[in-house]
């Protein structure tokens, strides 16, 4: 049986990679021939800084060498340059007028450098930073001049600059935005950036606009709108990419920035596809290696007639070394609306964090100096994860390694190359692989940006950490390694932790809603008695058919801040008769209450010490406070304490939440503890009046709600997210007004109390 001729017009990255997943496919479905206007064979287009740099040779970023195509049959057209597509008819001209038939096409034309329309720009020693035959004709130059400009602060024009240093040559950097590399750091990161290049001998203008390039027919500098100049003999131009979409516009394809695809990669001309930064797929072309990548592997399927999910489309991220220096960026970081999760600067050690969020979840993240998270931020970034999953990685003493440990076995560390934690770590035990290198050559891992290096490095100590522990695994199912030892379970009804039975309960609850049509019903608690709570004991595999006194409280409180569930009016609701750290007696202790599950929030101020009650009354902060917390589902009994004056008799500093009046304001402190073992509380933040600190002590609370286990006191949940990561999300006036709308709201469902509970009208309705 005749094979088709598939014809790929790009011997790019994208294109190639294409090809090599057909070839590991089903090698022998195509007749296939690549058409390239370079004259050499595939190359790493990524590593051309190091080319120019002097840490690699031509010869060591090809990808597929000359044997490459000829060992699997494949004709390789370098040097030719596809003019014309004939739809019709089916084949393609060259410039120097051959013509080939195909049977299926691939566009993956890639892009060319962007050049600004600047008067002056097509004078000679003005170039682009795009190919090997650029970094011949800069280190040509070099030897002849000294002065360089590089319009441009992204990564591409910091590599040229880094490039022309090592050339010798002196690098200035142009810049129309106020800091470098905008669209993949914020200021700070930008900052520790630039200070890093300019010890390494690179000059920055910031915040200026090109006018001209001045000089005759030779560029000799640069003039800028607000008037001031610029010598230079060289000038690179490194502002951005435009797709190369000539030749399909010719030829009737459909275009708008970029060659219209599909989720298929399929164009508008029936057996013509498209993949790579020449391919706009829903409105987006991307120019990272992942994205392109993952194109190439769906097109590839689809050619072989396979059955796969189309092309989603892909979170922008990248892990790179820009300059010697880890940087590592994903997701939106500069959209509006966006909050700071987590910010940590440490100036000693050159590293900095910062994850931002949206509506609660994990929208994107920044890390410069120490990019070894960056895989696991990356999931998160992609899932849209919950910013509580953060708190479990925070004050880490081993970052590297316990990132490493943990994350997932299945989880892909090289996206260029699709390759797992798994597959690492199983080539690292069975071939005894002890350096990056070594990982590199076995697996492909970080053979492309390099951006997944820190990874790999800190996989390599993982094995060797393990195998001395005497931990390791040889089972791939595991994925080569133990993972972090898993938290103990609830009890003995279960093999489940806290955190995994919260989310167990959530997804629960949330199928019966989704199943019942009903949606932001409030909470609430489920009684015990209810005889469906077992309905929810079988569907969480609970060994005991009701339950145990260890965690039936538990599972309530889950249920209870799920958000799926009315308030019941069968609560038991009475006063606490317990003596109180203070000496009162209970009828002192007014609104503090105790829910089904036995939390409660207890509140103590001046009025509530016996020599000074009959002079102090209630506050409206101490008001505000019981009123809206004293019937709310705790993880822990949790006390609150309220001080006028720095003299006052009650401690603020033992205690869960402690406000303090001081001269400016207010203060307010968290993570106390009275009694064995004494903790003082941190300064969680301050404010110019009552209002605003009632604001900030309940959205503390409500956070230590959504986010810490049942039974977990709040000054053990203090230390285990960290005090920094709580006053950095709760020092965010929008996140502030979440939780606390979210209080509000609970309150209102508290007053609408039934006299069954939503969980029996669930049930019910699936039933029906």
């Amino acid at each position: 049986m005749s094979r088709k001729k598939l014809v790929v017009i790009g011997n790019g990255m994208a294109g190639v990679k294409c090809v090599e997943e057909i070839i590991n496919l089903e090698p022998d479905r195509y007749e296939i021939v690549i058409y390239g206007t370079e004259p050499r064979p595939n190359y790493n287009r990524i590593m051309l800084s190091k080319v120019l740099q002097g840490e690699h040779s031509i010869q060591d970023i090809i990808i597929n060498d000359w044997t490459w195509y000829a060992d699997r049959n494949i004709r390789l057209c370098t040097g030719e340059t596809v003019h014309r597509i004939d739809t019709r008819t089916k084949f393609i001209e060259t410039e120097a007028g051959k013509k080939e038939t195909y049977d299926i096409l691939i566009l993956a034309t890639g892009s060319s450098p962007f050049i600004p329309p600047i008067p002056g720009i097509d004078k000679e020693r003005v170039m682009s930073f795009r190919s090997i035959d650029d970094c011949t004709r800069m280190s040509d130059y070099s030897k002849e001049y000294r002065k360089a400009a590089v319009i441009g602060g992204g990564l591409l024009g910091l590599e040229a600059a880094r490039g022309l240093l090592y050339l010798g040559m002196e690098a200035v950097v142009v810049h129309n935005a106020p800091y470098i590399m905008n669209r993949q750091l914020d200021y700070e990161a930008a900052a520790m950036l630039q200070r890093e290049l300019e010890d390494q001998g690179m000059s920055f203008l910031l915040n200026k606009n090109t006018q001209k390039v001045t000089g005759r027919s030779q560029a000799q500098g640069l003039l800028f709108t607000d008037g001031s100049k610029l010598e230079a003999q060289l000038v690179i131009v490194a502002v951005g990419i435009r797709p190369n979409v000539d030749l399909a516009r010719r030829s009737g394809i459909a275009t708008h920035r970029a060659v219209v695809v599909d989720d298929h990669m399929r164009t508008s001309v029936p057996d013509i596809y498209a993949v790579g930064e020449c391919a706009e797929h829903r409105g987006i072309s991307y120019g990272l290696v992942a994205p392109l990548y993952e194109q190439g592997k769906v097109l590839a399927r689809t050619l072989c007639g396979q059955e796969v999910p189309g092309y989603a489309g892909s979170v922008p991220y990248s892990q790179l070394k820009v300059s010697g220096v880890d940087v590592f960026s994903a997701g939106d970081i500069s959209d509006e609306g966006l909050q700071t999760a987590i910010q940590h600067l440490d100036g000693v050690q050159g590293t900095y964090k910062k994850v931002l969020m949206q509506a609660g979840k994990v929208r994107g993240a920044i890390l410069f100096g120490n990019t070894v998270e960056g895989t696991a931020l990356l999931g998160l970034v992609q899932r849209g994860a919950d910013v509580a999953e953060l708190a479990s990685k925070e004050d880490t003493p081993d970052p590297a390694v316990t990132a490493a440990a943990a994350l997932p076995s299945q989880e892909t560390v090289c996206a260029c190359n699709n390759v797992t934690k798994a597959a690492i770590l199983k080539a690292i035990q069975e071939q005894g692989l002890e350096t990056e290198e070594q990982v590199k050559q076995q697996t492909k891992a970080s053979g492309s940006c390099g951006g997944c290096k820190p990874m790999v490095s800190a996989l390599l100590k993982l094995a060797k950490r393990v195998e001395v522990d005497g931990g390791i695994s040889t089972s791939a199912e595991s994925g080569g390694t133990k993972e972090k030892p898993a938290e103990l379970p609830v009890c003995h009804c279960t093999e489940m932790s806290h955190a995994e039975l919260k989310h167990r309960v959530s997804v629960i609850l949330e199928t019966y809603a989704k199943a019942a049509d009903i949606s932001n019903v409030g909470y609430g608690v489920l009684p015990l008695e209810n005889t469906q709570f077992n309905s929810l004991l079988k569907e969480l595999n609970w060994h005991s058919e009701h339950g145990c006194p260890v965690c039936l409280p538990a599972i309530r409180y889950y249920v209870c801040v799920s958000g799926l569930m009315q308030s019941s009016a069968e609560i038991d609701v009475k006063t606490e008769l317990k003596t109180d750290p203070y000496g009162l007696e209970a009828e002192d202790l007014q609104g503090e209450l105790v829910l089904g599950h036995d939390q409660m929030v207890h509140i103590y101020s001046e009025r509530h010490v016996p020599s000074l009650a009959s002079s102090i009354t209630a506050s409206d902060l101490e008001t505000r406070l019981r009123t809206d917390w004293k019937s709310a589902a705790m993880p822990s009994e949790v006390n609150i304490a309220i001080a006028w004056g720095s003299r006052s008799s009650v401690n603020v500093l033992v205690s869960d939440v402690g406000l303090q009046a001081s001269p400016a304001g207010w203060e307010i402190y968290v993570g106390g503890h009275a009694g064995h073992p004494v903790k003082e509380g941190s300064l969680l933040g301050t404010t110019e009046s009552e209002q605003q600190a009632f604001i900030l002590a309940s959205a503390c609370l409500q956070w230590y709600r959504q986010t810490a286990w049942f039974d977990e006191p709040l000054w053990m949940w203090t230390e285990r997210l960290g005090v920094m990561s709580i006053r950095e999300t709760l020092l965010n006036t929008q996140f502030q007004r979440e939780l606390t709308f979210n209080r509000a709201q609970e309150r209102e469902k508290d007053v609408e109390r039934g006299t069954k509970t939503l969980f029996e009208n669930l049930i019910a309705q699936v039933k029906a």
